[in-house]
């Protein structure tokens, strides 16, 4: 049950508009999703936003954080050695400074993007040697990645303050 007072209902926003292209398809529906969870994880309240409301002891600000290494790991080619750790944020971290940092990470992989005009060339990686997967490979990994902890982060978000909608 959420522990602060019931919050209105926001409207869903339906899905993107996009071009017809391929390219413009899958980047539009990536960016609506990664929208959509950075507004489920802005404003929630501590020490809540951090707590594991599930066994497993996801919470809501480190799904955001962990997505933000998944970003950085997928479009950038930073190294992760430890994924579970990934789902934590440092204690020190405020709501705000996951959020900035999460559409830091987009705004980077975006400019990477804007440079790739083939889905079915590799991702350009700042490692040589370190094998890459394609363009549409990783956009399409990064829609399920996100749309798959945007469903967490809906659950999350409602029992902490009642907040629904996208």
């Amino acid at each position: 049950m959420p522990t602060g007072s019931r919050r209105a209902r926001r409207a869903d926003a339906p899905p993107p508009r996009t071009g017809s292209s391929e390219t413009e398809v899958l980047r539009g529906f990536l960016d609506y999703l990664r929208t959509s969870i950075a507004a489920k994880v802005e404003g929630a309240p501590e020490p809540q936003v951090r707590t594991a409301a599930v066994p497993s002891g996801t919470n809501l600000l480190g799904l955001l954080n962990h997505l933000t290494y998944v970003e950085r790991a997928t479009f950038l080619g930073d190294e992760v050695t430890d994924w579970q750790s990934t789902f934590r944020a440092a204690p020190a971290d405020s709501v705000a400074d996951v959020v900035a940092r999460y559409r830091a990470a987009v705004e980077h992989a975006n400019e990477v993007l804007d440079g790739c005009t083939d889905l079915g060339a590799p991702l350009p990686r700042p490692r040589p040697g370190t094998p890459a997967p394609s363009v549409r490979w990783a956009l399409t990994h990064l829609i399920e990645e996100t749309g798959r902890h945007a469903g967490h982060a809906d659950i999350l978000r409602e029992l902490i303050d009642g907040a629904t909608g996208r």
